[in-house]
C-alpha cells in the first residue's frame, strides 16, 4: 500500500499495521521541522538514541522558509546519517523497521525515509568454545551479521571481496549473506545458491543456518555424512573465501557455512596452518587416524572376542579377563547411547554443578559398572578410546556420522560375524562415496577423480607460498 502526503493518514496506517497499542516496545515518537510535523517510528533496544537525538537537535532550529519541497533534498539537508534511504509502500517499510531501522514521515512527503542506525544486543567476539586452536586469532563470530561481514573484512582487504545481502523467510525475513571472491569463485556454483535462496517458501529460518542448509540441499537427508562445513572462526572463513569457496552468514547465528565441502575439508582444523609443515602434517594425520579407529576399533575387537579362540599368542592379551554375563554386542551399544547420555547431561548442567556430576558419572560408569557385573573392564577401555577418537573431529556433524556407521557396523558384525563385518565396512565406504557436495562433485575429491598434486595437499600440510614483488612463488 502506498503512502499519502497526508502525515496524520500515514501515522494511522502505520499505527494499524504495527499495533502500536498492544505492542510497548514499537515507539511513535512526535516531533516538528520547518513548520511541518513530522513522525519517527522505531523499536525500542533497536535504535542509537544518541543519533535520534542530533536529529532532533537539528530539526529544533529549521525555519519554515528552509523547508524543502521534495523528501530527497530533505534527507540530505536535516537527516545527518550515512545511510538514508527513501519508500514509498508501506511493505517495505514494515520489515525495515523490524530489522532495525528508524521510520520518519513529514508531512508533505509521500515517502518514507529510513534511517539505518540500528544498535542489535550482542555479546564480544571471543574465542569460541568448539572451535579453540592452540596458537592463532582469539576471535569468534557472533549472533550480529554486520560484526561478522567486519572481522571478514578486517582480513580480506581487496575489492573483490563480494558481500551479497539477501533474505528468506514470509514472517522472519532473515538476513542471508553470500561472501566469495569475484574471479575465484565457481560463477554457477554461486548462481546456483543464489537461485535457490531467492526460489526459497517458507515461513522462517528457525534454526538459521541449518535450516538453511536443510532447504539448499534437501536430497540426500539419509546419508548422515555431512554436506556443508560449519565454522565460528574468522580467519577459516576468510581462508576458504580466498581459496574460492562460498562462506554464507546467517543472521542470529555465530556459524558460518562453507561450501562446497568435500570430506577432507570437513576435516580440515586451523590448527593444521598455525604450526609449521611438520607439525601440520602430524596433527592433521592423527586426526584422520583417530577417525579410522574410532570408526573401527569397536567393530574389529567384537569380532575377535567372537573368535578368541583362534587369537594368536601376540593378541591373547586382548580376551576379556573376568566373566561375561551381558553379551559383548549389548555392552557396547548401551555403552554408545550411555555416552550421548552423559554428552546430553553435560549441555544442560548448571557450571556449578559439573565437576561433582562429571565425577559420579566416572565413579558409577567406572568401577561400580565393571564390579556389577554389567560391563567387563576391556569393553569400558575400548569405548573409552572410541569416545576420546570421536571428540578429535571439529565436526559434530562427522562424528555423528562415523557413530552410525560404527553402529551399524556392530550389529552387522554380531549377526552375521565376518561377512557382516564385510558387509559393514563396504556400506561404509560407499556412503561415503557415494555422497556428493552442494556442487555435484565427488565428496572424496581428490581420489575420485584422482588427482596426485591436491591428494599431497590434503595429506600433508605443505609449505604456504610466498609471492614476491616480481611475482615469482618462493
Amino acid at each position: 500500500m502506498a503512502f499519502s502526503e497526508k502525515l496524520s493518514e500515514n501515522m494511522e496506517q502505520m499505527k494499524r499495521t504495527l499495533g502500536t497499542d498492544r505492542n510497548f516496545d514499537i515507539v511513535c515518537r512526535e516531533a516538528e521541522c520547518g513548520g511541518r510535523k513530522a513522525c519517527l517510528f522505531f523499536v525500542d533496544g533497536f535504535t542509537k538514541d544518541e543519533v535520534l537525538l542530533k536529529i532532533l537537535q537539528l530539526w529544533s532550529g529549521v525555519g519554515r522558509e528552509e523547508m524543502p519541497s521534495d523528501a530527497k533534498t530533505f534527507s540530505e539537508r536535516y537527516l545527518p546519517y550515512g545511510e538514508i534511504d527513501l519508500w514509498e509502500k508501506e511493505e517495505d517499510v514494515v520489515v525495515r523497521l523490524l530489522a532495525g531501522a528508524t521510520c520518519v514521515f513529514v508531512d508533505g512527503y509521500r515517502e518514507c525515509l529510513t534511517v539505518n542506525c540500528r544498535s542489535y544486543p550482542s555479546r564480544g567476539v571471543e574465542e569460541p568454545d568448539k572451535d579453540k586452536v592452540l596458537r592463532g586469532s582469539r576471535d569468534g563470530f557472533v549472533e550480529t551479521l554486520i560484526s561478522n561481514v567486519a572481522l571478514i573484512r578486517r582480513r580480506i582487504r581487496d575489492p573483490k571481496l563480494m558481500m551479497e545481502r539477501m533474505s528468506a523467510g514470509e514472517s522472519s525475513h532473515t538476513d542471508i549473506v553470500l561472501c566469495y571472491m569475484s574471479g575465484r569463485v565457481d560463477e554457477e556454483l554461486l548462481a546456483r545458491i543464489r537461485g535457490r535462496i531467492e526460489a526459497l517458501h517458507v515461513d522462517a529460518l528457525t534454526m538459521n543456518q541449518e535450516s538453511l542448509a536443510e532447504c539448499l540441499f534437501p536430497h540426500k537427508w539419509y546419508n548422515p555424512f555431512p554436506k556443508f562445513k560449519f565454522s565460528e572462526r574468522p580467519d577459516t572463513a576468510a581462508a576458504c573465501i580466498l581459496e574460492g569457496n562460498i562462506v554464507i552468514l546467517v543472521d542470529n547465528s555465530p556459524a558460518a557455512m562453507v561450501l562446497p565441502s568435500s570430506v577432507f575439508d570437513i576435516i580440515e582444523e586451523a590448527d593444521d596452518y598455525y604450526f609449521p609443515p611438520l607439525t601440520g602434517t602430524y596433527l592433521r594425520l592423527s586426526r584422520m587416524g583417530a577417525a579410522l579407529l574410532s570408526l573401527f576399533l569397536t567393530p574389529v575387537f567384537l569380532l575377535l572376542m567372537m573368535h578368541a579362540e583362534q587369537l594368536p599368542k601376540g593378541l591373547e592379551f586382548m580376551k576379556l579377563a573376568d566373566e561375561m554375563h551381558v553379551p559383548l554386542i549389548g555392552q557396547l551399544l548401551i555403552l554408545e547411547f550411555a555416552i550421548d547420555g552423559l554428552r546430553l547431561a553435560a549441555v544442560n548442567t548448571p557450571n556449578m554443578l559439573s565437576t561433582p556430576l562429571s565425577v559420579i558419572a566416572g565413579i558409577v560408569l567406572g568401577e561400580y559398572s565393571v564390579k556389577s557385573g554389567w560391563f567387563n573392564s576391556e569393553t569400558m577401555l575400548y569405548m573409552a578410546f572410541v569416545t576420546i577418537a570421536n571428540y578429535s573431529q571439529s565436526s559434530f556433524e562427522l562424528g555423528y556420522a562415523l557413530k552410525f556407521m560404527r553402529i551399524i557396523l556392530l550389529v552387522l558384525t554380531a549377526l552375521f560375524d565376518v561377512w557382516g563385518f564385510v558387509a559393514g565396512t563396504v556400506f561404509a565406504v560407499c556412503a561415503v562415496v557415494w555422497n556428493r557436495t552442494i556442487a555435484g562433485k565427488s565428496y572424496i575429491y581428490p581420489l575420485i577423480p584422482f588427482r596426485w598434486s591436491e591428494v599431497k595437499k590434503r595429506f600433508i600440510r605443505e609449505r604456504l607460498p610466498v609471492r614476491e614483488k616480481n611475482g615469482f612463488d618462493t
